[in-house]
């Protein structure tokens, strides 16, 4: 199992979704959803993987999804130094 580090170095971005939805008891009624995962840009495939459950197991009809993403981290950002340095 990966940690969030380690996804991170392997090229996963913080991804941030609003998810537009109307509840099927007030269809005039637009409603919002903020999701946010890691995930691999641009395919998106844990977004992909909640909106086919959504789209299966909840009764709310999608409306829209817009889909932000950034690095958190990259492999620039992570260095090793060689030296180290204690204080008593």
């Amino acid at each position: 199992m990966m940690t969030g580090l380690d996804r991170q170095l392997r090229g996963y971005r913080l991804t941030t979704a609003e998810i537009l939805y109307h509840l099927p008891d007030h269809p005039s009624l637009l409603q919002s959803f903020t999701w946010q995962l890691l995930d691999i840009a641009p395919r998106f495939p844990e977004l992909h993987r909640f909106l086919d459950f959504w789209s299966r197991d909840i009764d709310a009809v999608l409306h829209s999804v817009k889909v932000g993403a950034t690095e958190v981290i990259s492999g620039g950002d992570v260095r090793h130094h060689r030296h180290e340095l204690t204080l008593h």
